[in-house]
């Protein structure tokens, strides 16, 4: 079904077939370090052009890819694929640009999807990739690339805010969305362009990630990334440090206020370093820092009194002695979880006891178990057969593992399990598989299955047809001192909104309150 010609690009030597004057085609031009993916209907004098160019000429060869059913729809798809997926490989560096993808239709695409597997088997006899598709699709390079095909939703906000940042009149530029909508795809998409971009070469941009776990896998992608470097991925502290042109910030309900954190003696130097008193934040220290600020922001996602809450955030955006001029986007489309807008409304209802009726979904695997046992059996026979399964929990239960390794955190119907060992980048340890996730450690990223234990932190009352919480059961010291029992409450629906969010192809549940777990029995399939 494919073909693969090779030729060398360093002498311009090809060889003589018929289609590669005048038939839509891939190449890979590359050197044995870095690559180049390219489509053409005439790959010949493609290459005769790509000669002439300086920033082609540290290619030597080139393997040309032939096939009887490519169209020019065919292969400008194709083209997007193999970059996503040979960057995310790493064999090669990939020198592309990013800007122009987008996810794009086309006659019987479903079937070309298909055959793009036998296309990459292809590739991989021939040496030029190493890793399976499942195994790439898998891993944070592919699921964070810049090089992302762009929803309808993702390319709009796309270009509006560049032309925000380019007409350069606008001071803030605010992105909601539900979990899975795409932010932080956006926000390195964004990144990656403008890095790319001769007109914002002289320009100061940085790329601020809150959590430390996130940080450090974004400064191992960025590392990855031809153009991008890791210094360009920063902490709130940092940006104290000096100015900057564009700062685009990801989970910026992440940033943190004077209270309750852990670092109190550096937070008041770096305000004091900008003239700020403790009344101040960390999103303060980014809009004095900044001249453009491209925020990511989901108040649904706040889960605890150091975050920035939607008061506060709103306070923020509409002080007009601050004279600062604000630009806010939406995105609506769900781009982690199969199931969709529809599994984030029913996740929203039953977090506030407003189900109405059964969740039912041909793409989506929701279930709620009874038996502990085969709940655990069945997230090792799912991580076994898709692998990134893992069961994660409220923080119901204290941390008695963290200095005694030895000891179990958490034991339910006789099984014991030992919350995770560490929380940067926990998902993807060995041990992570034994072990429950909190939500300092599984924030920001995707599973495949989620396996969500609701603790005794939270709970329904049956006589009020209310979620009720238990503060005596919620052990997350920094999470709910200085908290209302009110604000409370929303920290804690707020965790299990993360929580429940992270499955791309489903969610099992385990729930510990009784009443709770008879709720939501009329309205999530029951298993065991």
């Amino acid at each position: 079904m494919f073909k693969i010609i090779n030729g060398d690009f360093k002498n311009n030597i090809y060889s003589d077939e018929e289609y590669l004057d005048n038939w839509p085609m891939l190449y890979i031009l590359e050197n044995g370090k870095e690559a180049y993916v390219g489509e053409s209907n005439h790959v010949k004098t493609r290459m005769t052009q790509h000669a002439s160019n300086e920033e082609k000429k540290m290619f030597e060869k080139v393997h040309f890819i032939y096939s009887k059913i490519f169209n020019q729809s065919v292969t400008f798809d194709y083209e997007s694929k193999l970059i996503q997926y040979i960057v995310a490989d790493k064999l090669f560096t990939v020198t592309n640009k990013n800007s122009g993808l987008a996810d794009k239709q086309y006659y019987q695409k479903k079937e070309y999807d298909e055959k793009f597997e036998k296309l990459w088997r292809k590739l991989q006899k021939e040496k030029l990739v190493k890793h399976s598709l499942e195994e790439l699709e898998n891993s944070d390079l592919f699921k964070y690339s810049p090089y992302k095909e762009l929803n309808d939703d993702q390319r709009e906000a796309v270009e509006r805010i560049l032309a925000k940042i380019k007409e350069g009149n606008v001071d803030q530029i605010v992105v909601n969305g539900m979990p899975g909508s795409g932010k932080t795809i956006v926000a390195v998409y964004l990144m990656k362009y403008l890095s790319d971009s001769v007109e914002y070469a002289d320009k100061n941009i940085g790329f601020v990630v809150p959590q430390t776990s996130l940080r450090k896998t974004m400064k191992g992608i960025f590392k990855s990334i031809y153009g991008l470097s890791p210094s360009q991925v920063l902490s709130p502290s940092d940006v104290t440090k000096k100015r900057y042109d564009i700062l685009l910030v990801d989970e910026v309900h992440r940033l943190h206020q004077y209270k309750n954190i852990s670092y109190m003696g550096t937070f008041k130097k770096n305000c004091e370093k900008l003239g700020l008193t403790t009344e101040s934040d960390e999103l303060d220290w980014i809009l004095k820092q900044s001249d453009c600020a491209v925020l990511f922001y989901d108040e649904l996602q706040v889960v605890g009194p150091s975050g920035i809450d939607e008061d506060r955030f709103k306070i923020k955006m509409d002080n007009p002695t601050l004279n600062r001029v604000v630009e806010y986007y939406k995105l609506f489309t769900q781009m982690r979880v199969k199931g969709g807008n529809d599994y984030i409304a029913f996740v929203i209802n039953m977090l506030n006891a407003n189900c109405n009726k059964k969740y039912q979904s041909e793409n989506y695997e929701l279930k709620l178990h009874t038996n502990f046992s085969e709940f655990e059996k069945e997230m090792y026979e799912k991580e076994s057969k898709y692998s990134l399964s893992r069961m994660i929990a409220g923080y119901a239960w204290e941390w008695i593992s963290k200095n005694d390794h030895s000891k179990r955190d958490i034991e339910i119907q006789g099984v014991k399990r030992m919350w995770n060992h560490c929380t940067e980048g926990w998902v993807l340890t060995d041990e992570a598989i034994d072990e429950v996730g909190c939500i300092h450690s599984i924030q920001g990223y995707d599973l495949n299955y989620a396996f969500v234990i609701l603790g005794n932190d939270i709970g329904y009352d049956e006589s009020t047809g209310k979620i009720i919480i238990r503060p005596e059961n919620y052990f997350d010291k920094n999470g709910k001192r200085t908290a209302s029992k009110e604000e409370l409450l929303s920290y804690i629906k707020n965790v299990y909104y993360v929580l429940l969010t992270r499955g791309i192809r489903g969610t099992h549940l385990y729930v510990c309150d009784d009443a709770l777990r008879k709720y939501l029995s009329e309205y999530i399939e029951v298993v065991d």
